[in-house]
């Protein structure tokens, strides 16, 4: 069935959102050296600025996804956006680093509640698995665009007016989403539909508060531990302590999640096949973009002396590319199936990817012969990547448990870039971390052509 007029407007809306998420988490990645500035911090606490919203995020994804599957979608979104707006109102008025650092993470406690409730929402909006499969082909195409935006505009902000004003893009986007939400998106009409309410209560999920506890502290440990080796060695004590505490206390949670009788995310959840193989991709098409923009970021600015203006511009091309394939990626996957067009974006990645490592480090290589054709091939290989693996992601989830799928989804997408970024770090160079995730991709797209 063709989606009506009333879906396509709640998907525009429930979509802007998420791309808002993954903008707010890339808004202060161009202008990080410049708040330095203003506020006097030394790197390590840029580092902790720039990790703060994705900290809470990731952390607090599991548990997000289990309120939207337990109260309902449409709350759980709302109170997410309302943390969410307030954070991004407070973030631009910080008069020092503490109050930022405050607000950045806010926002990630709220982008937590949205990002799994606004999945279950959808799954409510189009309810029909054929439906549904196709608007999770467009939707995770949404994340990668939200984190080209947030480079390509926070550049531009802060270039002509300061980073501050890049906190009125989530600001916008969430007034616009609470004013608009009554009016667009479905009624509640129980739990069994993603939106919750009292009228199912056998059919409400218990709340796992140690599991949450154990994920939260776990997920935040490690990561924030794995964040420190762009300014440590892994045999710092800095880098150690979290490192190995994260470790410990995700050993617990899976002990816990064994012995509960409603756990936070169901072991076997994570045994069906083509679920995991979507959630690796999207961990591992995360990783590769992240690392692309973080690398090159600094590279355009550090060794060729570019502006942040002119950075942000070299980006354009990314992002037309990536709009064009994702518009044409749910096509192919309802053509070819998910697993073919996720494994053959990742081949296409790849192939950028080492076009990237070969001459987009290099100089005395022009732009558009040493970035653009690399960034044009990544773009199209990510968007394809992403929209297939979040439909093998999401297939054959009950509707009950389509926050939990939403939380383990978004985490597989927040915490891959940590994890991978870190290891392909510690292999040498730039180019060599380029090349290190090309081998990725093509390992992964061979996985996927075998399975």
């Amino acid at each position: 069935m063709a989606p009506t007029r009333s879906s396509r407007a709640a998907f525009v809306l429930l979509g802007g959102v998420q791309v808002t998420l993954i903008f707010t988490l890339a808004a202060v990645a161009v202008p990080l050296p410049g708040i330095g500035v203003e506020f006097g911090v030394r790197r390590e606490e840029l580092i902790l600025l720039s990790a703060a919203y994705g900290l809470t995020f990731a952390g607090l994804l599991l548990f997000g996804g289990r309120l939207a599957d337990r109260y309902g979608g449409q709350r759980t979104l709302t109170a997410g956006l309302l943390v969410f707006g307030l954070a991004s109102a407070a973030a631009p008025l910080a008069p020092g680093y503490g109050t930022l650092l405050a607000a950045r993470l806010a926002q990630g406690v709220g982008a937590a509640l949205i990002a799994p409730a606004a999945m279950a929402v959808l799954r409510t909006v189009f309810p029909s698995p054929a439906a549904y499969g196709g608007a999770m082909a467009t939707w995770g195409g949404l994340s990668v665009l939200g984190a080209t935006a947030g480079n390509l505009l926070s550049g531009v902000i802060s270039a002509l007016l300061s980073w501050r004003w890049a906190f009125a893009v989530p600001l916008a986007v969430t007034v616009a989403a609470l004013v608009l939400a009554p009016r667009v998106l479905p009624a509640a009409t129980g739990s069994h539909s993603g939106t919750g309410g009292p009228e199912h209560p056998a059919r409400r999920p218990r709340l796992d508060l140690p599991g949450a506890l154990l994920a939260t502290a776990g997920l935040a440990s490690a990561s924030y531990g794995l964040v420190l080796t762009d300014a440590w060695s892994w045999t710092s004590g800095r880098v150690l302590a979290p490192l190995v505490a994260g470790v410990v206390l995700l050993a617990m949670f899976v002990g816990v999640e064994r012995r509960a009788p409603d756990p936070l995310l169901p072991p076997r959840f994570l045994l069906d096949r083509r679920r995991a193989l979507g959630l690796a991709a999207t961990a591992l098409t995360a990783a590769g973009t992240a690392t692309v923009f973080v690398l090159f970021s600094l590279h355009l600015q550090d060794e060729r002396g570019w502006s942040a203006l002119r950075t942000s511009a070299a980006f354009v091309p990314f992002a037309v590319a990536l709009l064009a394939s994702g518009r044409v990626a749910g096509r192919l996957i309802g053509r070819s199936g998910a697993p073919v067009v996720t494994g053959a974006g990742l081949a296409v990645g790849a192939v950028g990817l080492v076009l990237l490592a070969l001459l987009g480090m290099n100089d005395t290589v022009p732009y558009a012969y040493g970035l653009l054709p690399g960034f044009v091939l990544l773009a199209t290989g990510v968007a394809a990547s992403f929209a297939g693996a979040a439909v093998l992601a999401t297939d054959r989830v009950p509707a009950e448990r389509t926050g939990l799928a939403g939380g383990v989804h978004n985490t597989a997408m927040e915490t891959g870039p940590t994890v991978v970024f870190a290891l392909v770090l510690g292999v040498g160079g730039d180019t060599a971390s380029l090349a290190v995730t090309a081998a990725l991709f093509g390992t992964a797209a061979l996985a996927l052509r075998l399975a």
